[in-house]
């Protein structure tokens, strides 16, 4: 039995780490924007805006991770080495699965990156 049906692997997932990716970004970025432009507004600490990125960024990294999971399940657990260049429904399924795999590493990558400044920045500066 399946925890998630084959059914869900479709070109769409290709596109799951970036869009998590991007979300994260715009979060992360406006979020701190927001809050260091209305600092002596706000009812919360940075510290707690800190904490609440750093909850948005876990959950981004375990949604790009359950992405790379499916695309590794399509590419077959990495039974089948690239190039994947034949006009057959296998290799265009392979070729998907890995394509995806490799843009979710580079999201999750991005998402650490975009995390960055959570562990520097302890203030807002004018």
């Amino acid at each position: 039995m399946r925890l998630i049906p084959k059914q869900v692997e479709t070109l769409w997932t290709l596109f799951t780490g970036p869009v998590v990716w991007a979300l994260h970004f715009l979060a992360c970025y406006s979020a701190a924007a927001i809050y260091c432009a209305k600092a002596g507004q706000a009812t919360f600490s940075f510290a707690t805006l800190r904490l609440s990125l750093a909850a948005i960024t876990a959950g981004a990294l375990l949604a790009i991770l359950v992405a790379a999971w499916l695309a590794w399940r399509q590419w077959g657990f990495g039974t089948g080495d690239p190039p994947h260049d034949q006009s057959t429904q296998q290799d265009r399924l392979f070729f998907q699965g890995f394509a995806t795999l490799l843009l979710s590493g580079l999201s999750f990558v991005a998402v650490i990156f975009v995390s960055v400044p959570l562990v520097f920045i302890e203030v807002c500066a004018r």
